[in-house]
């Protein structure tokens, strides 16, 4: 459905959604394609006002989806009018809510209250990553880095996985920063990166580039580059570490595989000690191996109707 080019009066929207397929859901239908079309404001608010005469309210999923396009639309005044309305009305809201609720005010001049929901949120429910990365964006778009920064090791702890994209943003608002704190917290993220072994794409590789060079007193000078097969950088020449495993490291990451995960805190849930004797004697007298088939996995590789477990 093609949502109108201005505000409707009521008949004009009666007549549409009658000639509308399934008039019992054209009301949600109309506000999806006008989030979608980033349709005008003052569109939407005369569809709102028509059910609400019409019906005498206005139905929760029709209100958050009038909120995603104030949100969509930088509508900051209309996003806080949305939210005081349907606090009384609802006084609990659910997750999808609150995270446009705090994406649209983290983005204004009323970031602030994005905090203020974040907190709301933690009362009722885990906040999500989303939530906690609008925050932080926030917080480092108006130089508050150690409250970035308080946010970011919140959202580590409640086991939420950052994207690159927030942990760009925290070395491109630290640019020009000569605090040592803040530079510990960015070489925390480095480190984070290099043992968990994610690799930044080339503008989060400038933005680290960049602020290097930007450290008060450092001289800097990065280059972006490709590493040979040696392991070795062409610029300054340095011997990269291998990201292979090293017996040791190896032996290690098997016996903690085998106590952690195979074991657990009870044998008898997966296997047996003889069964697991049996098992390590079988690999060790035939190795090495050139492919190993998870038959599990491969199981669920044909339609279901095909799927056996003997495979």
């Amino acid at each position: 459905v093609q949502p109108p080019e201005k505000p409707l009066q009521a008949e004009e929207w009666n007549r549409l959604k009658e000639s509308f397929q399934s008039p019992e859901v054209f009301e949600e239908v109309m506000l999806n394609s006008m989030v979608r079309s980033n349709s005008s404001i003052d569109v939407a608010k005369s569809l709102l006002t028509h059910v609400a005469k019409s019906n005498g309210d206005i139905a929760y999923n029709l209100l958050v989806k009038y909120l995603a396009l104030c949100v969509q639309q930088g509508q900051t005044s209309e996003i806080r009018d949305m939210y005081d309305i349907m606090k009384i009305r609802f006084r609990i809201l659910e997750s999808g809510a609150y995270n446009l609720l705090i994406r649209g005010l983290s983005n204004s001049d009323q970031w602030r209250m994005a905090l203020t929901l974040l907190e709301e949120v933690k009362k009722i429910l885990i906040p999500s990553r989303s939530n906690y990365q609008s925050c932080i964006k926030a917080a480092g778009r108006h130089q508050e880095m150690n409250l970035a920064f308080q946010l970011y090791h919140e959202m580590l702890a409640k086991g939420l996985v950052p994207t690159l994209d927030v942990l760009q943003a925290l070395f491109d608002f630290s640019r020009g920063m000569g605090a040592a704190e803040l530079q510990k917290e960015l070489f925390g993220i480095l480190l984070y990166l290099r043992e968990n072994q994610i690799y930044p794409h080339k503008t989060f590789m400038w933005s680290i580039k960049l602020w290097f060079e930007s450290i008060p007193g450092g001289n800097w000078r990065g280059h972006l580059t490709d590493i040979k097969d040696s392991g070795q950088c062409p610029v300054c020449s340095h011997q990269l570490e291998d990201s292979d495993l090293s017996e040791e490291e190896y032996n290690n990451l098997r016996e903690r595989i085998i106590k952690d995960v195979i074991h657990g805190t009870d044998t008898f849930r997966k296997t047996s000690p003889q069964e697991f004797e049996a098992f390590q004697t079988f690999v060790k007298n035939r190795l090495p191996f050139d492919i190993v088939i998870d038959g599990l996995n491969v199981s669920h590789v044909k339609p279901r109707k095909m799927q056996c477990e003997n495979v």
